[in-house]
C-alpha cells in the first residue's frame, strides 16, 4: 500500500515542469494507456513553467504531483473550461510510473482531487475518459462511484494503430 512507502503529495509548482515533462515521456513510454495532453513532452519547459503557475493560482484547477524522495512519480489533476455553462465540470486525470501501480496511491491520488473539489463549491460533477482494455483504473474509478455514461468506440488509438475503445465516467459530487 502507499503507506509502505513515504510518499508525499502536494500541488504541482512552476520549478516542477522539467520533471514533469521527464515523468510522463517515461509514463508514455511505459503504457500505451496515456493520453497525451498539454504536459506532455513537446511542451516547451517555460510555457509549462507558467501554466503550472496559472493552476497553482487558481481556485477551480488543480495539479497534483506524487513526490518519492524528492522525484516525482506520478500527478493528478482536476481541470475546469472557462465556458460558464461547463465551468461546474471538472475533468481527472491521473497518471503514475509503473513501478507504483498497484500500491493504492492512485486511490490516494483520487481521493485528494475529489475532496477538494467538492471544497471548491463550484464543481458539481466529475468525468473522464479511460481506455476500456485499462481494466485496473477502470475499477478504482468504480470504487469511488464514477459510473460509464457511454463507451466511444475508437475513441482512441494504440500504439501498433488499432483502434481501441473509450469509456465516459462521471461521478456527481454535491
Amino acid at each position: 500500500m502507499a503507506e509502505d512507502i513515504d510518499v508525499t503529495i502536494r500541488e504541482a509548482l512552476p520549478e516542477d515542469a522539467s520533471q514533469i515533462v521527464e515523468v510522463s515521456k517515461t509514463i508514455g513510454d511505459q503504457t500505451e494507456f496515456l493520453v497525451a495532453d498539454e504536459y506532455g513532452e513537446n511542451m516547451p519547459i517555460h510555457l509549462l513553467e507558467n501554466q503550472l503557475e496559472t493552476i497553482h493560482d487558481s481556485d477551480n484547477q488543480l495539479l497534483l504531483v506524487a513526490v518519492v524522495e524528492e522525484q516525482i512519480v506520478g500527478s493528478a489533476s482536476v481541470r475546469t473550461s472557462e465556458e460558464k455553462r461547463v465551468s461546474h465540470i471538472g475533468e481527472v486525470g491521473i497518471s503514475l510510473l509503473k513501478d507504483y501501480w498497484g500500491i493504492g496511491l492512485g486511490s490516494v491520488l483520487l481521493e485528494e482531487l475529489m475532496d477538494w473539489s467538492q471544497q471548491t463549491g463550484k464543481i458539481r460533477r466529475l468525468e473522464l475518459t479511460v481506455q476500456k482494455q485499462n481494466e485496473r483504473a477502470i475499477h478504482l474509478y468504480e470504487k469511488f462511484g464514477f459510473q460509464t455514461e457511454a463507451v466511444m468506440t475508437r475513441g482512441a488509438s494504440g500504439d501498433d494503430g488499432r483502434f481501441l475503445d473509450v469509456l465516459l465516467m462521471s461521478k456527481m459530487i454535491d
